[in-house]
């Protein structure tokens, strides 16, 4: 149902933490736009390019969209050239961030892309993105840290490459590790050995499961084989519990016990693509997991591509009232979830907890 302008304002007034948000998914159009023609020049002229056109189709969102993983891609082999490129973006993205009131934010970064295709090594690219954090959060006041990301459609020896640089290179910025792109055909379970090393490390550790329609038994072997401390998407656990396994309920009371939040995306291309437009937002698993809030599952929403899916942080908590029926009282929900979902000291997250619960109440609660 529509909201109120007051509700809208509150919810863009109000202090945010993003957990799932893409590096290259956070492009502005016009700096993916600036890399293209800069790629045409001869210094930086490549096998394929990229035409202004298809810089162009990757911001058009229509009711099906496609082709978000294949622009994030063409960054990584096309454009990105330097560490200085790698520092506008973060900048951007944090600044846009801080303007909807994010004060913290995790983002996730492909190093094995960066690297491999983009020709940046990772101490350099590291700099860049750190530099830019600081920037940041000196202009802007958001803090960011950063997560290096397994492309896992790359080998399990390129994931163990990649960890191996980070522990080389270890800073504070740098707290933990996930996994990205498509889901399908690469199960979790590939990646266990790196994920065991970073816990080992002491690093945190995400996982993109139950995306793509991947079945929910992949939420439970990040949870108990790669022994995850978050889920990004998660949605497939719907279908578990839909089906009354009761290993899937099992695995939501454990999630429950563990404090694992899932970080759930309103504007998921694949949900979008694979569903009808009229029956969209009703048969939208993130609909259906307020239902699981009795068994336990805890979730706190994201943009996680914000610009390629045309949405900002405010819009994300927003759409989850409008589309998928949730209530006032489940963003409070949401602030807690995010809070105690981020890879932050605990006096820090004491601190924001009762800050942000006040700025919270006196927007919202007071007058709904």
């Amino acid at each position: 149902m529509p909201l109120s302008q007051h509700l809208i304002d509150a919810i863009h007034a109000m202090p945010k933490v993003e957990l799932h948000c893409h590096l290259l998914g956070s492009l502005r159009k016009e700096t993916f736009l600036h890399f293209a023609k800069r790629a045409a020049k001869a210094e930086f002229r490549t096998a394929q390019g990229i035409s202004e056109e298809e810089v162009a189709a990757f911001y058009t969102r229509g009711e099906k969209p496609v082709g978000v993983l294949k622009a994030l891609r063409a960054l990584d082999a096309e454009l990105i050239r330097e560490p200085s490129d790698l520092h506008r973006i973060a900048y951007e993205y944090l600044r846009d961030a801080a303007a909807h009131q994010v004060r913290y934010a995790e983002v996730f970064w492909n190093p094995t892309g960066t690297a491999r295709d983009s020709g940046i090594a990772y101490p350099a690219a590291l700099d860049a993105l750190c530099t830019a954090f600081a920037d940041a959060e000196n202009d802007c006041g958001v803090v960011g840290r950063l997560i290096p990301a397994i492309d896992r459609e790359a080998s399990p020896a390129a994931a163990q490459e990649m960890l191996g640089w980070v522990l080389a290179h270890r800073r504070p910025e740098v707290i933990g590790i996930g996994m990205d792109y498509r889901e399908v055909d690469r199960p979790p379970e590939f990646f266990t050995q790196t994920y065991l090393d970073a816990k080992h490390a002491g690093l945190k550790t995400t996982c993109h499961a139950g995306e793509f329609g991947m079945p929910w038994v992949n939420v439970r072997t990040a949870v108990d084989v790669l022994q995850v401390d978050r889920i990004d998407h998660g949605y497939t656990v719907v279908d578990g519990v839909k089906q009354g396994d009761p290993g899937c309920i099992d695995l939501l009371k454990r999630c429950r016990d563990k404090g694992i939040v899932f970080t759930v995306v309103p504007t998921n291309s694949y949900y979008l693509r694979t569903s009808s437009k009229e029956r969209w937002a009703l048969d939208h698993p993130i609909r259906q997991m307020q239902a699981l809030a009795d068994i336990g599952i805890a979730i706190h929403p994201n943009t996680d591509d914000p610009t390629l899916h045309h949405v900002t942080p405010s819009q994300a908590w927003a759409m989850m009232l409008e589309h998928f029926g949730y209530g006032v009282a489940d963003m409070r929900h949401w602030l807690v979830n995010g809070l105690n979902a981020a890879w932050i000291d605990e006096g820090t997250r004491r601190k924001w907890l009762n800050e942000d619960l006040a700025v919270f109440d006196g927007l919202v609660t007071a007058r709904h």
